[in-house]
């Protein structure tokens, strides 16, 4: 389980405190399928970024099955089970992909391994083990592949932060597949954020975080509806003063 304790995370902004994260409580069951959304500059990817340990937070607790993490480094949660595929992936020039997979499994792998990780994926395995993880793939490719890392690690607890972000329709189709399998199989707890509705409607829970607070966290069925009025206010507030302005 993953829990989280009056989390506050403050950063200095000419001379002033800006709370970005301010006494964030949440508790999230094994092997759930929870989507952060909510707006943008709300702390989403900030809470997900002290999770793994990108960010240290000036307050509260962070307790990966019972243990506390909150101190930890990096590597350290890596090794208790966390891992994280970020919006915007690095490039590794003169690593190929196969021995990529082969750092994230901490282990050699057959090729019949390698194929399958990229396989879930949606990658053709004979035309990317061999490849560098450099400027040549394009942004889709480079998502997928950190994904295909991330199962390699065989991580308990898996987030991914705006996965669908600067990737095609084809990725897009074939990334709720992985994640819809992954789900399925049970074995990780993965925590996404997004404000795509077609990775929405694959959540068990949803969390909605604006300005640092978690406003709303629950099942998606008693979650959703609130968000969709809140945008769709949001729409009519917007129309409005277009109207305003035009008028």
């Amino acid at each position: 389980m993953l829990e989280i304790k009056n989390l506050s995370y403050e950063v200095d902004a000419d001379g002033e405190n800006l709370g970005i994260l301010q006494n964030i409580d949440l508790a999230i069951p094994d092997g759930r399928l929870v989507v952060i959304t909510g707006p943008n500059g709300g702390g989403k990817t900030t809470l997900a970024k002290a999770i793994m340990g990108l960010v240290k937070p000036t307050a509260g607790q962070i307790l990966w099955n019972g243990t506390d993490i909150t101190g930890l480094s990096i590597t350290e949660r890596s090794k208790l089970g966390v891992s994280y595929a970020f919006q915007q992936p690095p490039r590794f020039k003169g690593l190929r992909i196969g021995d990529l997979l082969e750092l994230a499994a901490g282990d050699k792998l057959t090729h019949a391994q390698q194929c399958a990780y990229l396989t879930r994926v949606g990658l053709c395995a004979n035309d990317y083990i061999g490849r560098e993880m450099d400027a040549s793939l394009s942004g889709g490719e480079v998502k997928r592949v950190e994904i295909a890392t991330v199962l390699a690690r065989g991580a308990e607890l898996m987030i991914f932060d705006e996965p669908e972000a600067g990737i095609d329709l084809w990725s897009f189709s074939q990334l709720t597949k992985t994640f819809r399998a992954l789900h399925a199989e049970g074995s990780a707890t993965l925590l996404i954020i997004s404000h795509q509705e077609r990775i929405i409607d694959l959540a068990d829970d949803l969390v909605l975080v604006s300005k640092g607070h978690i406003e709303a966290y629950g099942p998606k069925e008693d979650i959703l509806p609130r968000l969709l009025d809140g945008m769709t206010v949001a729409r009519s507030c917007y129309g409005k003063k277009e109207a305003e302005n035009h008028g």
